[in-house]
């Protein structure tokens, strides 16, 4: 038997340590709920709006009373829309003015095979499942007009991207986009035809014939500015000294953006609630687009799922040799505002706070890769318009050789990559696809009645594919990081040595 005294000082003993690690528990609980405060009020945000939206949806709301009802979101899209022309410029010259040109070429290298092979995969996923599946067949819907969208032919898209790389007026390029309209011309042509062998005998024949004419659209030209960033930053780091005080004023106006960044983030989840639930307001008949269209947006789900879960964190593991689902956790804010509004370049702002502030990669990485790969970057995109191709297909009952399924794969992935440079992209994009292996344009009406779910989902694909290939990016990239700044480390190697730290801290204090 113990002695009481021995008894009464276990027993105190034991209380304190129960106080103690209740209150590290607390402190724990505590820090972790301030760390994650964005991600707690977004997710919730996004709970609350499906709710709301389903709550309020049997009262059958006027349109004009479901667009109040999304006016907060609204006004969360005009602000994330009104930095991202500044951040865009000054984060592309302010990145690459303070890396040397051949630092700035390994690291565009990187990232354009980076952006090439993805997509790449992207669309074979895309390919191979919905030619196993096949959604399409036995699905024949009458189709609807093609709401009255001026078909673009695949070659005139194409210039027109080129154009958009060059603008030929930067004001303008703020607001507009080159965009080729198409003009009828009627006109007689004179045909002498002989009669008799002997009498010549004129004939006058009208003829029409639409001619490509220079025009323009709505729109920043995303695509033509990033151009002109990126040539104006070089230059700058080619000036030197020179170009010291342009150095600092588009690092002073990046920091000064995210700045903003930071205050508009804790109103995006309102925004957030309000665009989800005016959406879910919007939507027509639930249980007739479910059974029209349920197998087509597995297959498109399912893609975009295998390639978010699966193969970008594998390729992140490859590249890197970490936990990808630990940096993943890090872009949660990001993702889930992509789910939210349905657009990369209006995500980009929270896109750069957390990789550079959760994940810590390194500044001069990610005002290069993020703008370009926002701009070229789309595997979510090329993914669901090789299914949309494929099952357009299927539902007409035709029959596609491997040159074609080839052929769509092609177009898809190069249509992807200038989708952000063409007016009304993801319309204009299709019909590249379509034409390109004579399929049936009209029908691109018989997917919009879920694109605007499936536009959210690739939106967070294309995402989380930019932000991938920037740790991708600036692992491969830490000797010329090194080399560029000798007094910094890369921050890859900062956050293994943080974490290896914080494990032995932890040991140590089990071990007491």
């Amino acid at each position: 038997m113990k002695p009481a005294s021995l008894e009464f000082l276990s027993c105190s003993k034991m209380r304190r340590h129960q106080v103690r690690m209740c209150s590290i528990n607390q402190h724990y609980i505590k820090a972790f709920l301030l760390r994650n405060s964005y991600v707690l009020f977004t997710v919730g945000a996004v709970v609350v709006g499906v709710i709301l939206g389903f709550t309020v949806r049997p009262y059958n709301l006027s349109l004009k009373e479901i667009k109040y009802l999304s006016f907060p979101g609204e006004i969360l899209m005009r602000m994330l829309r009104m930095i991202v022309l500044p951040l865009i410029v000054s984060s592309l010259v302010s990145g690459i003015s303070q890396l040397d040109t051949k630092a700035t070429g390994k690291m565009g290298l990187r990232a354009i095979i980076y952006y090439i092979v993805t997509t790449l995969i992207a669309v074979f996923i895309g390919i191979v499942l919905v030619t196993s599946i096949r959604p399409g067949t036995g699905k024949r819907e009458t189709p609807k007009s093609s709401a009255g969208a001026e078909s673009v032919t695949t070659t005139d898209a194409f210039l027109d991207l080129i154009r958009n790389m060059v603008p030929s007026n930067l004001v303008e390029a703020c607001f507009k986009q080159y965009k080729t309209h198409y003009k009828k011309i009627v006109w007689t042509k004179n045909i002498t035809v002989m009669v008799n062998e002997s009498v010549p005998q004129t004939n006058q024949e009208t003829v029409e014939e639409m001619i490509p004419v220079s025009g323009s659209a709505d729109g920043m030209n995303t695509l033509g500015l990033v151009v002109f960033s990126l040539l104006f930053g070089l230059v700058i780091g080619k000036l030197k000294q020179q170009g010291q005080p342009l150095k600092n004023f588009f690092n002073c106006l990046n920091d000064a953006i995210m700045s903003l960044v930071a205050i508009i983030m804790w109103y995006a989840p309102v925004g957030i609630l309000f665009l989800i639930a005016g959406k879910i307001l919007e939507m027509k008949d639930l249980l007739e687009v479910g059974g029209q269209l349920g197998m087509y947006m597995v297959c498109v789900i399912a893609g975009l799922f295998i390639h978010s879960v699966i193969v970008l964190p594998l390729l992140f593991y490859l590249g890197t040799r970490r936990n990808p689902f630990i940096f993943i956790s890090g872009l949660l804010q990001a993702l889930i505002t992509a789910f939210g509004t349905s657009s990369s370049s209006a995500t980009l702002p929270i896109t750069f706070h957390c990789l550079e502030e959760n994940n810590h990669v390194d500044k001069r990485v990610t005002r290069l890769v993020l703008p370009v790969g926002t701009t070229i970057n789309m595997d979510g995109t090329a993914l669901y318009e090789a299914v949309a191709a494929i099952f357009i297909a299927q539902v007409n009952d035709m029959a596609l050789n491997f040159g074609q399924i080839l052929t769509i794969g092609i177009t898809a992935t190069a249509a992807s990559i200038g989708a952000a440079a063409i007016p009304q992209a993801g319309l204009v994009t299709m019909v590249m696809v379509l034409t390109s292996v004579g399929l049936p344009t009209e029908d691109i009406s018989l997917i919009v009645a879920v694109d605007w779910f499936l536009d959210r989902i690739r939106t967070t694909t294309n995402v989380l594919g930019d932000s991938i290939g920037a740790g991708i990016v600036e692992y491969l990239s830490r000797k010329e990081l090194q080399n560029t700044d000798p007094g910094t480390r890369s921050s890859v190697t900062e956050v293994n040595y943080q974490e290896d730290d914080c494990l032995g801290h932890q040991n140590n204090k089990t071990a007491v």
